[in-house]
């Protein structure tokens, strides 16, 4: 028997499995009842982060007897996430399961994500949202697929890795650091995972979306530009020379070209192409500049890897 208390005010003692449901929440007092309520008949506990709503989101939460973690503004999905994972290290828990309040996910799937992390056999479940019958709009199943492919061919695995249902091994949540604030946390959260070797699985889940699409709060471009930014950080990060240096490369090979171009015509008119002269200028000075950037992110990344190994090995 263990106990383990968060912020002096909650304590849990148990000697079978803890599981925890984390929900993070902006402004969602419509649906956050039927959230909390469904996913308690799973969990012994819920935790709701209440990022700076507005409205009665985290009163709401703390009458049925969910752990509330609130936020004076809003920080954004992954700001919460990193609250939600926080709390589960402290608590000690053996999964904790993250879901939407928006009640697009069904917490009756839950035991179906806890059930690969409590046998061992992997470190997170994702709930897939692509491998069930789901009455998913098409402009959201199509944007979906995108930042999922997109995400996927950084990790070198594919999955759904913008469903925000999954379930985290107490190893996941001391392995992940959670650092993007925004709608680009799952994934970066699913990057990380497979780059520190975690075992990943998807489990088909029910999803739900409301029928018109005005009425959902879920903003299509917002989400997926956030994401495509963050990728696009990441990636320039991590393979600076396949990322930068290569279009530079080619930069430098189109000023070339110009340059040959403008001499060329030179010596058969004795004309000095000004506009193919520019081009050439702009194509070189930026191909050069590309070139240089990757090489100082790749010397820099390098050397950063270099300390984390000879930290990690003292």
């Amino acid at each position: 028997m263990t106990e383990i208390a968060l912020d002096n005010k909650y304590s849990v003692v148990g000697d079978r499995p803890f599981v925890v449901v984390g929900i993070p929440a902006f402004n969602e007092e419509k649906t956050i009842a039927k959230v909390i309520l469904k996913a308690q008949r799973f969990a012994d506990k819920v935790i709701v982060c209440d990022d700076g709503s507005t409205d009665m989101t985290g009163e709401i939460a703390k009458k049925l007897g969910a752990i509330v973690i609130r936020h004076e503004r809003n920080l954004g999905k992954g700001a919460a996430l990193r609250s939600l994972f926080e709390s589960g290290r402290k608590m000690g828990v053996d999964v904790l399961v993250t879901l939407d309040a928006d009640d697009q996910h069904n917490p009756e799937d839950i035991p179906r994500l806890v059930e690969p992390i409590l046998k061992g056999n992997a470190d997170i479940a994702i709930g897939n949202r692509f491998q069930s019958i789901n009455s998913i709009p098409t402009i959201r199943r199509w944007g979906n697929r995108v930042l999922s492919f997109l995400t996927s061919l950084s990790a070198g695995m594919s999955a759904d890795t913008q469903s925000g249902f999954r379930a985290y091994s107490g190893k996941a949540l001391h392995v992940i650091d959670v650092v993007e604030d925004g709608l680009g946390v799952d994934s970066q959260i699913f990057i990380e995972a497979k780059e520190k070797g975690l075992r990943i699985v998807e489990i088909p889940i029910s999803v739900k979306y409301p029928k018109d699409a005005k009425t959902s709060k879920k903003n299509i471009v917002k989400h997926g530009s956030e994401v495509i930014i963050f990728l696009i950080e990441l990636i320039s990060e991590k393979r600076p020379l396949l990322f930068l240096g290569l279009p530079g490369l080619v930069l430098l090979i189109l000023g070339a070209a110009a340059f040959t171009l403008v001499l060329s015509i030179f010596n058969q008119t004795r004309q000095f192409a000004i506009g193919t002269a520019m081009l050439g200028v702009v194509a070189t000075l930026l191909g050069a500049l590309l070139i240089f950037g990757a090489l100082i992110l790749w010397v820099l990344g390098e050397r950063l890897s270099r300390i984390e190994k000879r930290i990690s090995n003292r």
